[in-house]
């Protein structure tokens, strides 16, 4: 039942519309229902099972407190797209993929640490000591950092997972992430090959509604994964709580009869090197 209203929904939202039947990629056929006036419809059956699977990975890759990188750089997807990674605190990129953003991670940092020092003495009134043409060159150079940088400023080493909007358009960021064995997840039209992203869901990736509902759907699974992990840790943390100084204490002890056992051992004819001494001659 939920499938079938899934399902609904997105044949609503106009997912399942691909490309030109002259543009098509062969490798596409698999996922391909049926042409129509030219244009070639996408199987829903095979988009909920990719985007089932795709938000099962995601979910336990949040769970286990990984990052995930969002990426978008079309025009109908980029404040969609950062508005869902910033409402579950994930890195993303929306407006240009720099080259060697994955593959020259630590230069990309220096990039990101040179903003955040501008940002710092912009707040804390040490620009002030500057002239106001120098003041203003700081100003837009922070600017334009922020716009490429802003969103992998809180991220310190290279995301577990990339999810693509369109893999065609993101070829870049896709050859890197393959490069350096980074877990795929894409929105793939008829144009494109699914077989290059580890999770592949067959979809209307010009589409705004299109766009929207996918990204909307894997958001919601990653931010329940997140809740999960926190569930998790507030668990823990209430176990060690509840733990009685009784239980401590005979914790402790049986710690102390381990470290006694040991050491009978270790005086037992075995040095602290782990070689057996040698009988003392007479």
């Amino acid at each position: 039942m939920e499938n079938t209203s899934l399902q609904q929904q997105l044949l609503e939202a106009g997912v399942h519309f691909g490309h030109l039947k002259k543009k098509w990629n062969p490798k596409m056929l698999p996922y391909i229902f049926a042409e129509k006036k030219g244009i070639h419809i996408i199987d829903l059956n095979k988009t909920v099972e990719g985007l089932q699977e795709a938000a099962a990975a995601l979910k336990s890759i949040a769970r286990s407190g990984k990052k995930i990188m969002f990426v978008a750089t079309k025009k109908q997807a980029k404040e969609l797209v950062q508005e869902c990674a910033q409402r579950v605190n994930m890195p993303y990129v929306t407006e240009r993929w720099l080259g060697g953003m994955l593959t020259n991670f630590n230069t990309v940092r220096k990039s990101v640490k040179k903003m955040q020092s501008i940002e710092k003495m912009l707040a804390d009134g040490s620009a002030e000591n500057l002239t106001k043409k120098e003041r203003l060159t700081l100003t837009r150079d922070k600017e334009k950092m922020e716009k490429v940088l802003g969103g992998i400023a809180q991220i310190s080493r290279i995301p577990a997972a990339l999810f693509l909007v369109d893999i065609g358009h993101e070829h870049i960021a896709l050859a890197e992430a393959r490069r350096l064995n980074v877990t795929t997840f894409g929105m793939v039209d008829t144009n494109c090959d699914p077989n290059k992203v580890d999770f592949a869901i067959p979809s209307n990736d010009d589409a705004t509604k299109s766009i929207a509902i996918i990204v909307s759907y894997i958001t919601a699974a990653i931010a329940e994964g997140l809740q999960e992990r926190q569930a998790d840790k507030d668990d823990d943390q209430e176990g060690d709580v509840e733990e009685s100084p009784e239980a401590r204490a005979a914790r402790f002890e049986e710690k102390q009869e381990g470290g006694d056992e040991k050491g009978k051992r270790g005086r037992g004819g075995v040095s602290s090197s782990g070689r057996r001494r040698s009988p003392a001659r007479k």
